[in-house]
């Protein structure tokens, strides 16, 4: 009794605590088709034999054994293996493998755990931009830039005319009147109500921490005013048109040009409405025949 008491006194001043679960690296970060090692190691606490197991959940939330039941599963056996009893080496590692790897221990009616962040390293590509080439003064503009392949994620800059834009510039005296609103995580560019002042070329660069940065091609965006001549002329236009055909009418009408053609019309539908009985052969004769009647609708 004694000797759990001085261990309990030495955990309390030496601020050790039983049952642990730690790591030598919880952030974890190698090159593309390298090999990474994620430890792990446990206290004595936990027994001789205690249950380990590896999980992994992705960046999108997806999560899967890596070591279960004292074997590495399907689809890491052919590149996964524990080391110095419970640490996991992975090799040849691709983006799909960042996320984070936990490692979990039980024994003696104790549990611990640990996590595990992995990272593979990948340079950006040539980011894919979309930039408006003609928008209205006034109307919201949404310049948007996006890398698939980087990793980490990059993390944008936007220029205009060869000038980097800030991603606040309302910090920036050159750029306090500029009305943009700039994300650097997500790639995109906004102009909440566009004016002449925002033409220029865009481009945008990804960068991370894995290699150099990316731009896409320069675009031009002219923001232009309404063509409100353009507008009128067409309504003019539309107008001439309706009345034409409004005069038109009217003259055919005044000539009797529209009254010969509803007579002509009536004539061939009363026409067509005559039904004419078939002759039938008289009782009286072979040869005799005569209408009985006739219809006239």
């Amino acid at each position: 009794m004694n000797g759990f008491v001085s261990v309990l006194l030495f955990c309390a001043a030496t601020g050790v605590s039983g049952f642990s679960v730690t790591t030598q690296n919880n952030n974890v970060q190698v090159k593309e088709n390298q090999e990474a090692d994620l430890t792990c190691s446990y206290s004595a606490d936990f027994g001789t034999d205690p249950r380990l197991e590896w999980k992994f959940k992705d960046n999108k939330g997806s999560q899967t054994y890596v070591y279960y039941d004292k074997t590495i599963t399907d689809p890491y056996a052919s590149r996964a293996t524990l080391y110095s009893g419970s640490s996991l080496r992975i090799s040849k590692v691709t983006r799909a493998d960042n996320g984070t790897y936990k490692c979990e221990v039980s024994g003696n009616k104790q549990f611990g755990e640990v996590s595990v962040m992995l990272t593979v390293l990948v340079a950006p590509s040539v980011p894919i931009c979309n930039i408006p080439t003609s928008v209205t003064t006034g109307n919201p503009a949404t310049l948007v830039c996006h890398d698939p392949i980087g990793s980490p994620a990059p993390t944008y800059r936007w220029y205009k005319d060869n000038t980097l834009l800030p991603s606040d510039p309302s910090k920036n005296s050159n750029f306090r009147n500029a009305t943009y609103r700039l994300d650097e995580a997500k790639g995109t560019l906004e102009f909440v109500k566009a004016s002449p002042a925002d033409n220029g070329e865009y481009y945008c660069e990804a960068f991370n921490i894995a290699g150099p940065a990316q731009k896409c091609r320069a675009v031009r965006m002219e923001v232009r005013d309404l063509n409100t001549g353009g507008i009128v002329a067409g309504v003019i236009v539309a107008l001439l048109i309706v009345a034409l055909l409004i005069v038109g009418v009217w003259f055919a009408k005044k000539k009797g040009y529209l009254d010969s053609v509803t007579e002509r019309f009536s004539s061939k539908q009363k026409a067509s409405s005559v039904y004419q009985a078939p002759a039938y052969k008289d009782d009286e004769g072979d040869d005799g025949f005569r209408q009985k009647s006739s219809f006239v609708v």
